[in-house]
């Protein structure tokens, strides 16, 4: 039974996106239990898990732990990352805690316990797995997972529950770096660790992830402060310019799912039926209702990204009415155009693709209004199997299109205007997700080791 409310403060919904000092500073004056923030997303697609970079940069990240440590050391509160360096692989958990060490190490700070809790999962695990029948797609768009496919990945990760969070703070861990975290695990941790009511805790966490988004106006660049009690949950907001209301929370609790009110996550499943939303005179919002199931199997997402491609892109404006108007004819034609030229190249080693911005770049053939405007942005790319193959074409592409005679052109010259130059941009490799499957385990810690640091 709890005697007293937790409060946990969000600084932002996305370590290094930034927040408002003042903001943050009125957040711990109100005195929360521990510091918590999501750092990862594949919201971006699977480049960053496969290349192994950050989603925001050193200085950016820095310039937010740089607060929210020091707030953390100075209140004795633990401060939690979800998802280190975005994607939450060996890699980017490196480089959030060489940025942690760094800081500590200026500062001055010691006498502090950090936890790493890591989320990538060996092959050899995988694979037993798929041959149990234990590891399955999530959706049907996911490739099927051979040994050839799984072994090209860049490293697999899972997504941790609440589990391996609140054995890091049972520790007494001051400063917990977690991998790969389901979003609303590390907020849910705290709460669960101090004995409250787990789904409210979930929902709290799902809304606190991305902080001051579920305000008015909605942002992921400023605090929020969450407040849980014995039967309920407030988002209070830490800016006088931003108001909850039940729509804006409603709402967000509708954020990426695909159920208007069931969310699965790792090991149970979130039953938001019946929640009731109610505006306080703050301007914050009570939340009561939020119900949990626990899942029959304990089921951990993975994700997994390998190269597949090289990309080189251009990107031009078009102005002429008469080039707008057949604009996809005549990028057709500009394909075949290039495939004549290079028949000693098989198409199935490259693709060329046209994105219409200002008639259907957006939505596509889904576009409802396609009709153009006076000018068009066109962002053509090629896609090959090496960087050189890309570059040759693209280069083919764009000077085939610069001067293709077109119908009822009036010039000789200048169908594209080119914003840079050089024109051409050698992207570099192209992933797609290889792993995107929920796999069965025993239950919450049994994939996710942690490592403790007396520094």
């Amino acid at each position: 039974m709890t005697t007293r409310e937790l409060r946990i403060l969000a600084p932002c919904g996305m370590l290094g996106y930034g927040f408002p000092k003042s903001s943050f500073q009125r957040g711990m004056e109100l005195l929360p239990d521990a510091i918590v923030v999501d750092a990862g997303s594949t919201d971006g697609g699977p480049h960053k898990l496969g290349a192994g970079s950050a989603i925001v940069s050193k200085q950016a990240c820095k310039k937010d732990l740089e607060i929210m440590i020091s707030a953390g050391v100075s209140a004795s509160i633990p401060v939690i990352i979800g998802s280190a360096g975005g994607s939450g692989a060996k890699v980017h958990v490196e480089w959030t805690r060489s940025i942690i060490t760094e800081i500590l190490q200026e500062k001055g700070l010691s006498g502090l316990k950090i936890a790493t809790i890591w989320a990538d999962i060996p092959n050899d695990i995988i694979e037993a797995k798929l041959d149990s029948g234990q590891c399955l797609p999530l959706g049907l768009s996911v490739k099927p997972l051979t040994k050839e496919r799984l072994y090209a990945t860049n490293g697999v990760v899972a997504q941790m529950g609440h589990e391996p969070i609140v054995a890091a703070l049972e520790e007494g861990a001051d400063i917990i770096i977690c991998g790969r975290a389901y979003d609303p695990s590390p907020f849910a941790a705290v709460a669960i660790h101090k004995g409250y009511d787990a789904a409210l805790a979930y929902h709290m966490g799902k809304i606190l992830e991305c902080a001051a988004l579920c305000a008015e106006p909605g942002t992921t660049k400023d605090s929020m402060l969450g407040i849980l009690k014995e039967n309920s949950f407030i988002l209070k907001t830490l800016n006088d310019t931003r108001k909850c209301t039940a729509i804006s929370v409603a709402a967000h609790t509708f954020y990426e799912k695909d159920h208007p009110y069931l969310l699965h996550g790792p090991g149970y499943i979130l039953d938001l039926e019946h929640c009731e939303f109610t505006e306080l005179p703050d301007h914050s919002v009570e939340v009561r209702g939020s119900k949990m199931l626990e899942t029959p199997e304990y089921k951990i997402k993975l994700e997994g990204a390998m190269q597949v491609a090289y990309r080189t892109f251009v990107i031009a404006g078009i102005r002429d009415p008469l080039l707008i108007n057949k604009i996809e004819e005549v990028e057709e034609l500009v394909k075949q155009q290039v495939y004549e030229y290079y028949t000693e190249i098989s198409q199935e080693d490259y693709s060329i693709n046209f994105i219409n911005y200002g008639m259907n770049g957006v939505l596509g053939s889904l576009e409802p209004t396609p009709n153009p405007g006076h000018e068009l942005g066109v962002l053509f790319e090629v896609i090959a199997v090496t960087q050189e193959l890309a570059s040759a074409i693209c280069g083919s592409v764009r000077s085939t299109f610069l001067h293709y005679g077109y119908e009822g052109r009036k010039s000789t010259a200048g169908n594209l205007a080119f914003p840079f130059a050089p024109s051409d941009v050698p992207f570099g490799p192209v992933y797609e997700f290889s792993v995107y499957h929920l796999m069965e385990v025993s239950d919450g810690l049994e994939m996710f080791h942690c490592d403790y640091e007396e520094v």
